[in-house]
């Protein structure tokens, strides 16, 4: 079976191509600057080989036709036609309330899914329209929805509820959703798999630590809690955004520097976080280099960053009533060992050891806490792609069996 992972965003569209008979990606690659000047393709042959495409790629559709054209060429493609391609995947930001689990995508689920579209506007769409690209290119095609929401639909009350009157909840499904759940899915059921027990048995914190970051809490097999929210801007100061505010301070800097609803959004989302508190960059190895060259504002940010991270562990330790496994995962966390480190120094109280030697260069799969460690520190690099490949053959093949 080979089937097509589409991440589709407002302005790129990101592919994997598997044969999900040994699992191995056949293909990848992913447009950028779609619909502006200079929009390209790059395509990442199983050989290795790179080759990029620039064109006018005006919109989700072109960009899929592209990407369907790269993958039948005869010359850099690994389909002799779209016959052989036997299901698609999406990555499918927002499910709301109605999805705990992915999805065989019908019209009835595309409603559900186009309802949501009032909380997630910024990443619903794009998901929207590579959906109805595929279906006009590929009638019939079977195609699957994973939503990164899905994971935490078993939080209790407790822990999505806001202050707020309960009418506004029940009436706008404000609460909170969480996000990154495809990833803390894979990596957990993954470190489980590694350390040989039982995923319905463990208490693991999974933090996916990138441009954009979060902490999950995982109890028997299930998410307990989660640190982004309604909207991914909530939780961890991230690359832009600013993570956990006080919604005093949206109004108080509204009022002062008089902008208005998208303006702050802007702000919030796009200007702040590390680069809004170090002033240089959201990379994290950018910050890294000017706090060793003596920058103050690097080194307040990087405390900053480490501190959250810590405090989130230390609360989700204590909701759970003790902790079993940590994962550190995502682009910082699968690669920055001075960020590991600054996050799980000093909590040997809590039964975390981290084998600080190992840390320092560690860049793989595997255990980097000590012998003695009560808990297991295990970097897990991340596959949503592959978590949606298998949730697509697994619908998809139980339908056809069925």
């Amino acid at each position: 079976m080979k089937i097509l992972v589409l991440n589709c965003g407002s302005s790129s569209i990101k592919y994997q191509l598997f044969n999900m008979t040994d699992r191995s990606v056949v293909a990848k690659g992913g447009i950028e600057k779609l619909g502006m000047k200079g929009s390209f393709l790059k395509h990442v042959r199983q050989d290795g080989q790179v080759v990029v495409f620039e064109g006018e790629i005006l919109d989700h559709k072109v960009g899929v036709e592209y990407i369907l054209g790269i993958l039948t060429n005869e010359k850099h493609g690994c389909l002799k036609g779209l016959e052989e391609l036997d299901a698609v995947g999406h990555r499918v930001v927002h499910g709301g309330e109605r999805f705990n689990s992915s999805a065989l995508l019908t019209e009835e689920i595309l409603e559900e899914v186009t309802k949501c579209i009032d909380i997630a506007p910024l990443h619903n769409p794009p998901n929207l329209k590579g959906i109805r690209a595929m279906e006009e290119l590929i009638p019939g095609i079977p195609q699957v929805g994973v939503f990164d929401t899905a994971f935490h639909q078993t939080m209790e009350p407790k822990a999505y509820m806001y202050g707020i009157p309960y009418a506004l909840y029940k009436k706008y499904g404000i609460r909170r959703y969480g996000f990154h759940g495809t990833s803390h899915r894979y990596v957990t059921k993954r470190a489980c798999e590694l350390l040989g027990v039982d995923y319905n048995t463990q208490k693991i914190i999974s933090c996916h630590l990138g441009n954009g970051a979060s902490v999950a809490a995982i109890k028997n097999g299930k998410s307990f809690d989660t640190s982004m929210g309604f909207t991914p801007i909530e939780g961890l100061v991230m690359g832009t955004r600013c993570g956990d505010l006080d919604v005093g301070v949206v109004h108080y800097i509204m009022e002062k520097e008089e902008i208005g609803l998208r303006s702050a959004s802007t702000l919030f989302n796009k200007h702040a976080g590390m680069l809004g508190i170090s002033g240089i960059s959201s990379d994290m190895r950018e910050i890294e280099q000017a706090k060793a060259n003596g920058n103050e504002r690097a080194t307040l940010a990087l405390d900053i960053y480490n501190y959250k991270v810590k405090k989130y562990i230390g609360s989700y330790i204590a909701a759970m009533g003790g902790l079993d496994i940590l994962i550190m995962t995502g682009g910082i966390g699968e690669n920055a060992g001075t960020t590991r480190e600054g996050v799980l120094c000093d909590l040997e109280f809590l039964g975390i050891s981290l084998d600080f030697e190992k840390n320092k260069s560690f860049r793989s799969e595997g255990l980097i806490s000590t012998p003695e460690s009560k808990v297991k520190i295990i970097v897990v690099p991340t596959d949503e792609e592959l978590m949606i490949a298998l949730d697509t053959e697994e619908i998809v093949f139980n339908r056809t069996k069925s």
